[in-house]
């Protein structure tokens, strides 16, 4: 595991990937606010959205769901909240679910949504907007997708589901439509007593640039409850608009119940 990562014990591996332009250290110290440690604010990067310099800084991301009494006593869907934090267990973004009562209980994994993420100034830097769609393999004319938005408004990228008839597949598009990265997950998805990853590669899926990691959180939780806890790992010289659709993945991936 990397040093930081608690109980996540989730691995970075060689990524293979040439080195890019190194990004100075951050200078100021952490943020507490609430009793929440958030991380430094980094200073202000050329031709990089606002609210996305954070991401310049890490190579790995972990997400964890926030349960709600009120749903693990009645079951009843609420509005997902997460933390998203690095691997000093430092507050990088905050994410919040914008649906209504009926579409959350009533259209289940399958709802639209927006997801709002913040930083640690209160700013919206990037927004999620999926679409109804159906999940099944038997239509393939209309399957998942997911547009990111740095800042919202102005997309940076989408994620489209793959017809495929046993495995969950991904394509991460830039704001172009241009393909740049694609996802595959197990054939088969289920988190019993252990991880499951979704392993990012390049668009001809013969070099592995990250990877999407859902923990095995244990029975209890994994029962009774639908909080997850994620990782994401990617490399640190990958362009931020990227890493910010790979969180966008990671969140299309969350909802669809793997």
């Amino acid at each position: 595991g990397v040093a930081g990562t608690g109980s996540y014990g989730f691995q970075v591996q060689a990524m293979g990937v040439p080195a890019g332009l190194a990004v100075p250290p951050i200078q100021n110290q952490p943020i507490t606010k609430e009793g929440t440690i958030w991380m430094p604010v980094p200073p202000p990067l050329p031709n990089c959205p606002p609210g996305l310099e954070y991401l310049t800084q890490i190579d790995q991301i972990l997400i964890h769901q926030q349960m709600e009494l009120l749903e693990i006593l009645t079951g009843f869907e609420a509005q997902n909240k997460y933390e998203i934090k690095n691997t000093l267990g430092q507050r990088v973004y905050f994410a919040a679910e914008d649906t209504d009562c009926c579409t959350r209980n009533c259209c289940g994994p399958s709802r639209p949504f927006t997801l709002r993420i913040i930083d640690n100034l209160g700013h919206e830097v990037i927004t999620l907007q999926r679409p109804l769609r159906c999940s099944s393999c038997c239509f393939p004319c209309c399957l998942q997708e997911l547009e990111v938005q740095a800042p919202p408004g102005t997309p940076v990228g989408y994620v489209v589901q793959d017809w495929h008839a046993c495995l969950p597949k991904f394509t991460i598009q830039d704001e172009k439509r241009m393909d740049i990265l694609k996802i595959t997950g197990p054939c088969v998805v289920c988190s019993c007593c252990g991880d499951v990853h979704f392993e990012v590669k390049s668009v001809d899926e013969t070099a592995t640039v990250g990877r999407i990691s859902k923990q095995w959180t244990g029975f209890l939780k994994e029962a009774f409850t639908d909080a997850d806890n994620f990782g994401i790992t990617f490399p640190m010289d990958l362009d931020v608009k990227m890493k910010a659709v790979m969180i966008g993945a990671c969140f299309l991936i969350v909802s669809l119940s793997f």
